[in-house]
């Protein structure tokens, strides 16, 4: 599936190809995840607690959050070229700044602005929408983001074999590298999709309250923020699990940490392949319920088995595919309650997930002190996805009574 020939761009001649969208998004995504096998070691390099290095992912997310809901306004205003690029070279620099830190304080604040990174991953999804209408624009997204989940599926196991060689700065190296090669690819194929605002940035901004006073809006967003939520738990509390209770090497926890995002590849691939035809309530549908049999399963089998790490990592592969099949039909749903607020949307449920799940992040690392089973963590993802599910329920309740008129 390619982007229709006959759309008009207006900083460049062409539309950004899906390969360049894969690459913007996976970089991203890599940036929230591949140094976490090294969380223990830089706990131990910076001289502080577990605690406080769990802000490098509870508080990357929660800027992370903070950042969309800029980015998506300034987008839909300048156009998604021009923020997108901005995005990535303040990134590179705040990549190296994570590099060289020797203290804490210094680390934190790099890893902060690395948030703005986002960009990279709302911005394509925009790009989508305006591109397509929902039930295509479902299918496109999931796509891209199965391309895109290679990278987390990969990265810990990566950030776990550098951390190995190099130590925990290698694989901010990478980052620095990958930045520095994506702001060239973007420059060269990153067309502009979205159509010239005339509104200036502040009336931009204004129009939060229209998004505000959907309810269709605030369940395809609930559901997404709910059901990505037993992922950033698992992503706050996995490292834990992983070296602390199951005492895995950096090397070993890299290579089970992916489990959930092979089920994501999965996921996507099968929203890729049927949302067009089935619409996207139905995949979000089918994606909440496999995203609660997860950690169900999960926490059946941590009973029977405490001592193997199996038993948790294992089952994280139907919650990733459960995420793979509802994140882009929500995403796609919030963008077409109004279409020519697509970056807004965008950013907007972005922030609504993300913090959501920088709270989820946090309060695994609360859950898990001197926890010597990972049943805290799988009962934190069970509730979160059941929660999700209450969020399509919104959007069918309200969709049935608009067809009663």
């Amino acid at each position: 599936m390619s982007p229709p020939r006959t759309a008009k761009f207006l900083d460049r001649s062409t539309p950004p190809h899906v390969v360049t969208m894969v690459a913007l998004a996976s970089l991203a995504a890599m940036s929230m995840n591949l140094f976490l096998p090294s969380l223990p070691k830089m706990t131990a390099y910076f001289g502080t607690s577990y605690a406080v290095m769990q802000i490098t992912v509870a508080g990357y997310l929660g800027v992370n959050g903070v950042m969309q809901l800029v980015i998506g306004p300034l987008s839909d205003n300048l156009g998604r070229r021009r923020v997108l690029l901005w995005a990535i070279v303040i990134f590179v620099f705040a990549t190296v700044g994570c590099l060289l830190s020797t203290h804490i304080a210094a680390f934190l604040i790099f890893r902060g602005f690395q948030a703005v990174i986002v960009a990279a991953l709302i911005l394509p999804r925009a790009a989508i929408r305006d591109l397509y209408p929902t039930n295509e624009a479902a299918a496109m997204i999931g796509y891209v983001t199965m391309g895109m989940s290679v990278a987390p599926m990969v990265a810990p196991a990566v950030g776990g074999a550098l951390q190995g060689l190099f130590g925990w700065q290698a694989s901010f190296g990478l980052l620095a590298i990958l930045g520095v090669l994506l702001t060239w690819v973007a420059w060269r194929d990153m067309g502009e999709t979205a159509a010239r605002s005339h509104a200036t940035l502040t009336q931009q901004f204004r129009q939060y309250p229209v998004l505000f006073r959907s309810p269709r809006f605030w369940g395809y967003a609930g559901t997404a923020a709910f059901c990505s939520g037993t992922f950033f738990a698992y992503l706050g509390g996995a490292p834990y699990v992983g070296s602390e209770i199951f005492g895995l090497t950096p090397t070993h926890l890299g290579l089970l940490f992916g489990a959930p995002s092979i089920g994501y590849f999965i996921g996507n691939g099968l929203t890729g392949r049927f949302a067009a035809l089935k619409g996207p309530n139905r995949m979000i549908i089918a994606g909440v319920i496999v995203t609660a049999i997860g950690p169900a399963l999960s926490l059946v089998l941590t009973f029977v088995m405490p001592t193997n790490p199996l038993t948790f990592f294992g089952p994280m592969i139907l919650t990733g595919i459960g995420n793979g099949l509802v994140l882009p039909s929500a995403t796609a749903g919030m963008m077409s309650v109004r279409p020519e607020l697509a970056g807004t949307a965008s950013g907007l449920g972005g922030a609504v997930n993300i913090g959501g799940g920088a709270t989820l992040s946090a309060l695994a690392g609360v859950l898990l002190m001197e926890a010597e089973t990972a049943l805290p963590l799988v009962s934190l993802m069970l509730a979160s996805a059941v929660l999700s599910a209450l969020g399509i329920v919104v959007v069918l309740l309200r969709e049935a009574r608009l067809s009663r008129g």
